[in-house]
């Protein structure tokens, strides 16, 4: 696609090596050719770009053989633009002459038109040829017929195109058609792999008999060796256990004399050590008897203090009591005088209202108190007879 910028009202295109542009201006032909930049006006300019590199044209088509077989055709057909001035007045490659982009379709109507013709020669082809030929020598087949039809096409040339080459992919029957093509090759693979397993097998039943003839042999030779060794593993256990027997003795008298001189040894230290026990028993009976004399006497000694101290202490305490008793009777007789005395000389009423108060305080608690007619009479006259008197 053409490179368009704008600059005040004018337009400037920038094209591509492979892209052939045609600049008419009032049916004038200005500029042809590729890669073209020129400055242009959008209302009066008609322009055209025809790619005139080479083109891929991958195409897939059903097609029906000689028996009636459904077969999928794949290919891919190369073709270029030749001649630009025949294209561009076949098909419309006009742009646009703000974005530069075509107003029409045109390689959709080449691709069209070169995948129907090339359909239209391979269904010849195929059509007059047995599905097994045509998966033998169908695509070389399918590729010259298309090849010389794309060639021999007048409609190509009179629109400016040139076919460059033809390739034919793949040339396919239906899955089911194709999976039943390849049971007898299948088939046949597997019995030549079955044979071949067999043959395989039967070498190695060979070799595992061999194997096993050669195994039995190295067990006869074994046993032998085996029996050999036994023979010379007791003649070497009763050689090792005479030595043996032999060594024992002479352990075991070793043994008896370091026996017997450990005994009188340990007899003699024995006797050694209950000599010096009974001395050291002997020494510490006398030690603790002097002991036992010295406590006794200490002990005597401490008691006979100890009893003196105690009457003394007795008799001090004694005294104590004795002085402090007379004390206390001195000053309760004194105490009882003095009272005596004082209640001597006061009159008769006080001693009264003494003896109440003390009364008083000596009953026991009154919540109430009831006071009859009489009593109270009594009082009253009493009262009023003191008073009077």
């Amino acid at each position: 696609m053409a490179d368009i910028t704008r600059r005040l009202g004018w337009r400037h295109l920038r094209g591509a090596p492979t892209a052939h542009v045609r600049h008419h201006r009032g049916g004038t032909l200005l500029h042809d050719g590729p890669g073209l930049s020129f400055w242009f006006r959008a209302l009066s300019a008609a322009i055209s770009e025809v790619p005139v590199d080479d083109r891929e044209l991958a195409m897939t088509f059903h097609a029906r053989t000689a028996d009636f077989q459904d077969v999928v055709v794949q290919a891919t057909v190369t073709y270029r633009v030749g001649d630009p001035a025949v294209a561009a007045a076949r098909l419309d490659f006009s742009i646009d002459p703000d974005t530069g982009a075509w107003r029409g379709t045109p390689l959709e109507q080449l691709g069209t038109l070169l995948t129907e013709t090339a359909q239209q020669h391979a269904l010849d082809v195929l059509a007059r040829t047995l599905l097994s030929e045509a998966l033998v020598d169908g695509v070389a087949a399918v590729r010259e017929q298309v090849a010389a039809g794309l060639a021999a096409e007048p409609r190509l040339p009179a629109t400016g195109i040139e076919v460059v080459a033809v390739r034919v992919m793949a040339l396919r029957p239906e899955p089911e058609v194709e999976r039943a093509l390849r049971t007898p090759a299948r088939e046949q693979i597997q019995q030549e792999a079955d044979r071949a397993t067999y043959e395989r097998r039967a070498v190695a039943v060979e070799r595992e008999r061999t194997i096993a003839e050669n195994e039995l042999a190295s067990q006869i030779e074994l046993a032998r060796r085996e029996e050999q060794l036994v023979e010379q593993r007791g003649t070497n256990a009763r050689r090792e256990a005479e030595e043996h027997a032999a060594a024992d003795a002479v352990r075991a008298e070793a043994e008896a004399t370091r026996t017997v001189k450990l005994a009188e040894a340990e007899a003699a230290k024995s006797v050694k050590f209950a000599e010096a026990e009974a001395a050291r028993s002997v020494k510490l009976a006398e030690a603790e008897a002097a002991r036992s004399v010295k406590l006794a006497d200490a002990e005597a000694a401490r008691s006979v203090k100890l009893g003196e101290a105690e009457a003394a202490r007795a008799v001090a305490l004694a005294r104590a009591e004795a002085a402090g008793a007379r004390e206390v009777g001195e000053a309760r007789a004194a105490a009882q005088a003095a009272w005596l005395r004082v209640h001597g000389e006061v009159d008769v009423a006080t001693l009264h209202a003494l003896t109440g108060t003390r009364l008083a305080e000596n009953l026991p608690r009154i919540d109430s108190l009831t006071v009859s007619p009489d009593v109270l009479t009594g009082l009253l006259a009493k009262l009023g007879s003191a008073e009077g008197a």
